[in-house]
């Protein structure tokens, strides 16, 4: 499952037992990227604000699937294979095409995503690309390009924050050795509207 001590939802004191009550899925099943977390509660409870803030916050406006293809990109630049399983389910089960979804896949394993989706979706693959391989070489230029593409600020954001976010999980779970050992693949937080409502449906 990982390489540190993790404590099940069944061994967990009730301080811990709370908060895996407020990120459970089915049959109390808490997946391991949050139990990793589970010697210092305090870190998931960050984690868990960030991760539902950044991708499941009714005050995105750009779209779910795509929050989550960003994710499955970063995660694979990143040889994260955990987060790949987990997002590409998420991302097909919101798209809701298994076609283009498995199309996408193979566009991501290849690194050649023109034309899987609409022209402007491509530029912020681009910057997810640059900002995880070549951060440093990112300039101000790279931000007027996605405005020309047709992004609001507030959209790029959107993408930053979600590319960062994956750049911070996938060396979490890469440097700690999680794996996908009794997990529900593919869960997530559903309702956007509520920050405060992290169980995986």
């Amino acid at each position: 499952m990982s390489w540190i001590k993790t404590i099940t939802y069944e061994n967990a004191e009730s301080g811990l037992k709370k908060i895996y009550d407020r990120i459970k899925g089915p049959n109390n099943n808490v997946d391991n990227i949050l139990l990793i977390h589970s010697l210092r509660p305090h870190s998931l409870i960050g984690h868990m604000t960030l991760y539902k803030n950044v991708l499941h916050n009714s005050n995105n406006t750009l779209p779910k699937w795509y929050l989550e293809a960003l994710g499955v990109y970063v995660s694979y630049l990143n040889k994260c294979d955990y987060c790949v399983e987990h997002h590409f389910a998420g991302f097909k089960r919101l798209y809701d095409n298994d076609t283009k979804s498995e199309a996408f896949m193979q566009a991501v394993i290849k690194d050649q995503l023109e034309g899987i989706f609409e022209d402007h979706y491509l530029a912020g693959f681009q910057y997810a690309k640059d900002l995880t391989l070549n951060h440093s070489d990112i300039t101000k230029e790279a931000i007027e390009s996605l405005r020309e593409k047709g992004f609001s600020d507030g959209e790029i954001l959107e993408i930053n924050q979600v590319v960062s976010y994956f750049n911070y999980v996938n060396r979490t779970v890469v440097g700690l050795g999680v794996n996908t050992k009794g997990d529900i693949i593919g869960l997530s937080p559903n309702n956007s509207d509520d920050p405060n409502s992290w169980n995986h449906t």
